[in-house]
């Protein structure tokens, strides 16, 4: 306590209100995506993944079924501050029947929602359009056979009516995500054709007006997936357009662009002229769009944007990652904590001030105070978070998921 009031006291002498710092960050929720637990297998007892995405490594104790997932995502839970929303893909449909993906409806679901209700959550969605023998070509929603096209067509459909039902079961709107693999390997002969398909395709999905107070839908760009290098259908620029024009969110991924893109410089430019906005955070490193969130330097930048456009209420956040090589629900609570890291240092930071020398044209001094922020003492705040919230401080998570990964993953084979 006394190095929180120590703490307390020098954000206090550059104008920064702790308490109501901590107010904000407690009201945020962040998206947990259910396929870091299990690589993305889903409950569909579907063969290798595919469709321009991998996970790698085989890291001991991953979940095998519904109530295995469940019990690790409760164990992450209970290492992370404040309450979250739980991300779910199609794939993770509880049932006893074989339903294929165009059919499901809300009653497969019914599990999930009530996991979130007795714990408090939020739930997004998002439908499947990869690892399924009618995504093999690596073409969905633009795939040129009509037949094939109405069946994504008709998944999508039945995802955004789940994802309504998400939404009034559990009293907060529920983000229903398209994204698709759709590309080619090597050059195409025709770019427009594709994209073309594919905007007559979303068209269809949207026709049918659903209720916005629970249903929010974002679609997602990629600039290429694996076995896709060449050209994707779902480009950055083709899905801002579609979004502005036809009133859905655009979805930014920062693991979705080339390796000198930042999404932090985009957010701003992103908000003024929509009204919300959907963010998948994640870690590319090199080629690879999918590894843990750290407290690094974008993820920093990514939260000062958010926090400093005054658009916490405006910007969806989901994490989108999934690493086999390590211990999962570590995986999952080093990502979400570290979100939350980032988006406290930027609330501890005297944004109107620093504007204000920016505006004066005072760039000696805005500089100097930017590098001075760096060693405030920040972890002495996330500590007392975290204590409010009666989680470990510090490193100390860690030996709660080395106890459960003795007493329960080392059991599973």
């Amino acid at each position: 306590m006394a190095r929180f009031e120590s703490a307390k006291e020098l954000y206090q002498g550059i104008g920064v209100d702790v308490d109501a710092a901590l107010k904000k960050l407690s009201d945020v929720k962040i998206s947990l995506h259910c396929w870091q637990g299990d690589d993305v297998t889903g409950f569909e007892n579907a063969a290798a993944l595919s469709g321009g995405i991998a996970a790698t490594g085989n890291y001991p104790g991953k979940a095998r079924n519904p109530e295995e997932l469940m019990a690790d995502i409760d164990k992450a839970f209970s290492l992370i501050p404040g309450k979250h929303k739980i991300n779910l893909h199609a794939c993770y449909a509880i049932t006893d029947e074989k339903v294929d993906r165009d059919q499901l409806e809300p009653k497969h679901f019914e599990k999930w929602v009530e996991f979130a209700k007795q714990r408090g959550l939020g739930l997004d969605f998002n439908p499947t359009l990869f690892s399924h023998p009618k995504a093999a070509e690596g073409l969905t929603l633009s795939h040129p056979n009509r037949e094939i096209r109405k069946f994504w067509i008709d998944h999508c459909k039945a995802s955004r009516r789940i994802a309504e039902y998400f939404g009034k079961q559990l009293g907060t709107v529920c983000l229903n995500n398209i994204w698709i693999p759709d590309g080619y390997k090597d050059i195409p002969a025709d770019r427009l054709s594709p994209r073309k398909r594919l905007k007559e395709s979303l068209d269809e999905i949207f026709a049918e007006k659903l209720d916005a107070t629970y249903l929010a839908d974002s679609v997602e760009s990629k600039v290429f997936g694996i076995g896709l290098e060449s050209y994707t259908v779902g480009s950055h620029e083709f899905y801002l357009n579609y979004a502005a024009k036809n009133n859905v969110l655009c979805l930014l991924d920062n693991g979705h662009y080339h390796p000198t893109e930042v999404v932090s410089d985009k957010i701003p430019s992103m908000l003024l002229f929509a009204d919300r906005l959907a963010l998948h955070v994640t870690r590319a490193v090199r080629w690879d769009s999918d590894h843990v969130v750290l407290f690094d330097d974008e993820t920093k930048e990514i939260a000062k944007e958010i926090v400093r456009c005054e658009a916490l209420d405006r910007v969806l956040i989901g994490l989108d990652f999934f690493d086999a090589s390590i211990n999962r629900i570590s995986a999952w609570v080093i990502g979400m904590r570290n979100m939350q890291k980032a988006l406290l240092s930027a609330l501890l930071t005297p944004h109107k001030k620093l504007a204000e020398l920016q505006r004066e044209g005072s760039f000696s001094e805005l500089m100097a105070l930017q590098e001075e922020l760096k060693l405030y003492p920040l972890g002495d705040v996330w500590n007392h978070f975290c204590e409010l919230n009666d989680v470990p401080i510090m490193q100390n998570w860690i030996l709660a998921v080395q106890e459960y990964e003795k007493n329960v993953l080392s059991h599973r084979r």
